[in-house]
């Protein structure tokens, strides 16, 4: 075939990989990923470290001996995600087949992969700091809009939370129902402030300096279920909210605390003559994702929730 499908597959994938750190409301979390080894597969490890604190100094004997300790924990991303399409040669030839390859990956990443990274990140935050149940970091059965506590000071108060012990950088992720009382709240008084991600800088509503990520409800869960795209219900795949999952109103997270990594799989294309299924244009889209909190971090992350606690 005239067409070099393997270039192409090339440049889908670094392209696909960009949009998914750009598009993605989570996508600041990928910048953590750098201290993680990654050989390919499934597994990374992620670096631990633990330093012990100042001691007194001695004019005679100096300073007293420190010890720092660096591990790496291994790690499995536990998301194999992945799709084939077909596109029946009549459809298209040679000379419109990566126009058209390229707009169904992109519709298929902005649509369905993004959304369900998204999710699936902030439910496991969500979830295990629910786990962790550490004291005043989860609170539950807040409504936005309705009577008692405003918006304000529930933003404030978990800030203030994860202020009190940890003091870097924060990103909140709130829904659109609690961003709008926020607003209201405010008369338009709320400040924007830059926020970057994937070397590309955005203007986006703050407070206290802490930037505040407008998060779609249906990825504001704290549990989803994936779809397997086979059995039967699931052939749409995808995910949904999970059968006990409750509905967040936002997160405070310092921007250091969570480990983000996603990872394509080496893209395939194939032509009707290769394909060995169909007469048609083939390709392959696999990806591994997963999200990390070390143990020791549990404690700076603030969930609140709109369900009662049940």
């Amino acid at each position: 075939m005239a067409i070099n499908t393997l270039a192409a597959a090339t440049i889908f994938q670094q392209q696909l990989d960009k949009i998914a750190v750009q598009d993605a409301v989570t996508g600041w979390m990928d910048a953590n990923a750098g201290q993680v080894k990654y050989n390919g597969g499934a597994e990374v490890k992620i670096p631990k470290m633990s330093v012990q604190g100042m001691g007194d100094y001695d004019r005679d004997n100096g300073y007293q001996q420190g010890s720092v300790t660096l591990e790496y924990e291994t790690r499995k991303m536990t998301q194999d995600r992945g799709r084939k399409f077909q596109i029946d040669p009549m459809d298209v030839d040679e000379s419109n087949f990566i126009p058209t390859a390229a707009a169904i990956m992109a519709e298929f990443q902005r649509t369905q992969v993004i959304p369900e990274i998204d999710a699936y990140r902030i439910s496991k935050i969500a979830s295990e700091v629910i786990t962790a149940n550490k004291a005043g970091m989860v609170e539950y059965n807040y409504t936005p809009g309705g009577t008692g506590t405003s918006a304000l000071r529930k933003v404030k108060e978990g800030i203030k939370a994860v202020r009190s012990s940890y003091n870097g950088p924060l990103v909140i992720h709130a829904t659109p129902d609690f961003l709008m009382e926020l607003e209201l709240e405010l008369a338009g008084k709320i400040r924007d402030t830059t926020f970057s991600q994937g070397g590309i800088n955005t203007t986006v509503p703050g407070i206290d300096n802490v930037p505040i990520i407008p998060t779609p409800t249906n990825r504001m869960y704290t549990a989803i279920t994936v779809y397997d795209g086979k059995t039967g219900g699931q052939e749409a795949g995808g995910y949904t909210k999970g059968s006990k999952a409750k509905d967040i109103n936002f997160l405070v997270i310092p921007r250091t605390t969570p480990i983000a990594i996603t990872k394509q799989d080496i893209m395939r294309i194939f032509d009707p003559l290769t394909n060995q299924n169909a007469n048609a244009w083939a390709m392959d889209y696999r990806r591994y994702h997963d999200l990390w909190i070390l143990d020791n971090k549990l404690d700076s992350v603030f969930v609140n929730i709109k369900d009662a606690n049940a």
